[in-house]
């Protein structure tokens, strides 16, 4: 059996689960998340702790229950503390401002990159080489900071672009002069 998807799920105080249907609704200090959990894995709300079943022993339900599980168990969590994702600007020149309801990134190219606001996501700009992005919502969190990552990944020779906070970029040594 999956052993992530047999840990029953504690419910802290101040949060609201509803199970209607197959739409589970939490709700927070910090916010609201609405999820449709697969009509095939039964998930029990009690008043402090949430258990995930599945049906059967099928490679199918055991991949769901563990999954659905840690996917319940994020939205209750993110509705408590919230997610953060932290990423560095590493090279000359690059820096992030915000003005107004877009982030302004130079990353080098020969134009700024302007990306705007998302729902449910907040983008604050601590220094000028650093970025942090905050939400309830963890997959939209992850797929955000993706996103940013994505304009201008890190490289191995000199090391410059966008990582995460504590990535670590395995380095190549660069050619060597003919001798």
């Amino acid at each position: 059996m999956s052993r992530i998807g047999r840990k029953p799920i504690a419910v802290p105080s101040g949060v609201e689960v509803v199970l209607d249907g197959n739409t589970l609704r939490v709700k927070g200090p910090k916010g609201n998340l609405e999820r449709l959990v697969h009509p095939e894995i039964s998930v029990i709300v009690d008043t402090n702790e949430i258990r995930v079943e599945r049906p059967s022993d099928e490679k199918k339900h055991r991949a769901l229950h563990g999954t659905t599980r840690s996917v319940i168990a994020n939205m209750v969590e993110g509705v408590t503390n919230g997610f953060t994702k932290n990423l560095d600007l590493v090279g000359v020149g690059y820096r992030a401002a915000k003005s107004g309801a877009k982030i302004t990134l130079s990353l080098g190219f020969s134009h700024p990159v302007e990306l705007p606001n998302v729902e449910g996501i907040e983008v604050d700009v601590p220094a000028q080489t650093k970025l942090s992005v905050k939400g309830i919502d963890k997959e939209l969190v992850g797929s955000y900071a993706a996103k940013v990552r994505e304009l201008r990944p890190p490289e191995p020779y000199k090391g410059k672009g966008i990582r995460y906070e504590g990535e670590n970029v395995r380095r190549k040594v660069g050619k060597t002069g003919k001798k």
